[in-house]
């Protein structure tokens, strides 16, 4: 069975000087295949220094996160665009989004950066990797309002119902990515996927967040995809198998990712 883990970011500083053993670890997993999501400048550096080391293996994404969306975004967002000179190198514009969970002091300034990413995107015929939380209405008004750019992608960390799910469905080739919280006791998504296609759910870890059970509370690792794989299975009354070839397949349409 092969794996991609659709939302990650194992260059992050949690890890310290094991970044290339996590990595190896989830190769040895099955989980071939990382996409990195990007947040700001000041760890885009990180990022791309790891995926020189892992071609092939760790591929990057392009954006500005919501959360670093500051009194600088609009410098941070010029960033984006200066690196976006040279598109063959990014999977995805992300993640970016809207995130009015702890603050929503730049709550105008974020949903500008999303709409001019999303514009980014459709310029560069890349998909998106969007953060959505406690923002549901804002993020379709802004999608409403690039309707005719033909965007597609995923949301990311997805929590959402099945009646969300089809709704984002609705505007072309979207998925939603499925992580560790599926595995949580009592978890609304475990419900909604029920109803969700195989044919629109990618897997992700958002790690070092969002540990899957049996290892919620400990720092997550791309390594750990098959025990979300498993959940999901469960759930839907199929095989690991099927789960693993469906998601991967996913991942390489959205993405443009070719089979190694």
């Amino acid at each position: 069975m092969e794996f991609i883990d659709t939302h990650c970011h194992p260059s992050d500083e949690a890890y310290g000087s094991e970044q290339d053993e996590v990595i190896a670890r989830a190769i040895a997993a099955g989980v071939t295949r990382m996409l990195h999501a990007d947040v700001d400048s000041h760890d885009r550096p990180r990022m791309l220094e790891l995926v020189g080391r892992h071609p092939g293996v760790v591929f990057p994404m392009l954006g500005l996160y919501p959360g670093a969306v500051r009194e600088n975004w609009k410098d941070e967002l010029d960033l984006v665009f200066e690196h976006a000179k040279d598109p063959a190198r990014f999977v995805a514009i992300g993640e970016i989004g809207l995130d009015y969970h702890f603050t929503t002091e730049f709550k105008e300034q974020q949903k500008e950066a999303l709409k001019a990413q999303l514009e980014l995107a459709a310029q560069l015929d890349l998909p998106v990797n969007i953060h959505l939380r406690d923002a549901t209405d804002d993020f379709f008004a802004v999608l409403d309002s690039c309707r005719g750019l033909g965007l597609r992608g995923n949301l990311h960390a997805f929590s959402g119902s099945a009646e969300t799910a089809a709704r984002i469905r609705r505007y072309g080739d979207w998925s939603v990515g499925i992580g560790g919280v599926l595995t949580f006791k009592k978890a609304g998504i475990a419900e909604a996927v029920k109803d969700i296609p195989i044919e629109m759910i990618l897997l992700e870890t958002d790690a070092p967040y969002m540990a899957p059970t049996p290892l919620r509370g400990t720092r997550n690792e791309s390594s750990y995809i098959p025990l979300i794989a498993a959940k999901l299975a469960e759930i839907k009354g199929i095989s690991i198998e099927r789960v693993a070839a469906a998601t991967t397949a996913n991942a390489e349409n959205l993405f443009g990712l070719t089979n190694p």
